[in-house]
């Protein structure tokens, strides 16, 4: 399977965990606390696989600017949170940062 297929199933994972947080109530609800647990796990694992054919900076970039923004979109959408311009702003830089290591770095061809 292909490396990056296995790192958008861990940001998938990471993304569900980290939404389960808010509602695990500082881990006093099991519900939402296994489902932080299993997903953490799910996410990590997928990201070993991953880092056996990409590097790992190259790797955690992706993984901590998707997060990011996906976490921010689901804090807006369903935990009405607001996005003020900067903070949309500072979205679109860590995205474009990414962009540009996919894009031009040597590291991310490694």
């Amino acid at each position: 399977m292909n490396a990056y297929l296995y790192l958008a199933l861990a940001i998938v994972a990471e993304v569900i965990a980290t939404s389960a947080l808010k509602a695990s109530e500082g881990f006093t609800r099991l519900g939402p606390s296994l489902l932080v647990a299993a997903g953490y796990g799910v996410a990590f694992y997928f990201l070993s696989l991953t880092l056996k054919s990409v590097p790992v900076g190259v790797a955690y970039a992706i993984w901590s600017g998707a997060g990011i923004v996906l976490i921010a979109l689901i804090g807006w959408l369903v935990l009405k949170q607001p996005l003020d311009l900067a903070a949309m702003l500072g979205m679109a830089l860590i995205v474009a940062g990414v962009a540009v290591i996919q894009l031009f770095s040597k590291a991310a061809a490694h």
